[in-house]
């Protein structure tokens, strides 16, 4: 079952966020908590939204996504930030799922976009993506500029 979560979800959030980050090779470079979790989701001022699978009572798979916003179409759309099902409860309909909760999320309130990245090497992912219609965006190259980077071009 797929549903909003609540704060007492965060951390079962928390941890199928660390579980993401060791599948995506990258273990160190999570660094949420629980509290910054709980602030970003259920804080004054969210700045995120979380969806969860459940079974049997248990939160199992995460969709964390935000609004964005696109300026050639002048409307808001969804940016899914992450997407993870534990892997004993993969090939359940469980991702498929939480697409299709958020397609209607946009459907609903007229959003036109619903978007997310995907590493190169994920291909049981991209397969995935692919199999529901989504289309890569080959075109577009990621930049990013955080961290110290980040503070030093500011600072300037």
């Amino acid at each position: 079952m797929i549903r909003r979560a609540v704060e007492g979800d965060v951390q079962a959030i928390h941890q199928l966020i660390y579980q993401l980050a060791v599948y995506e090779k990258a273990p160190d470079e999570a660094k949420a908590t629980v509290e910054s979790i709980r602030e970003s989701l259920f804080g004054e001022k969210p700045v995120a939204n979380c969806h969860v699978a459940e079974v049997d009572g248990t939160v199992v798979g995460i969709a964390i996504w935000f609004l964005n916003y696109s300026t050639w179409l002048g409307k808001p759309g969804i940016y899914l930030e992450d997407l993870f099902v534990q892997p004993e409860h993969r090939k359940q309909g469980l991702g498929k799922e939480f697409m299709k909760v958020l397609a209607k999320v946009c459907v609903e309130n007229n959003y036109e976009r619903f978007q997310w990245w995907v590493l190169d090497w994920n291909t049981p992912s991209i397969d995935f993506y692919k199999s529901i219609g989504a289309v890569p965006m080959d075109e577009w190259t990621v930049f990013r500029l955080s961290g110290d980077d980040l503070k030093k071009f500011a600072s300037n």
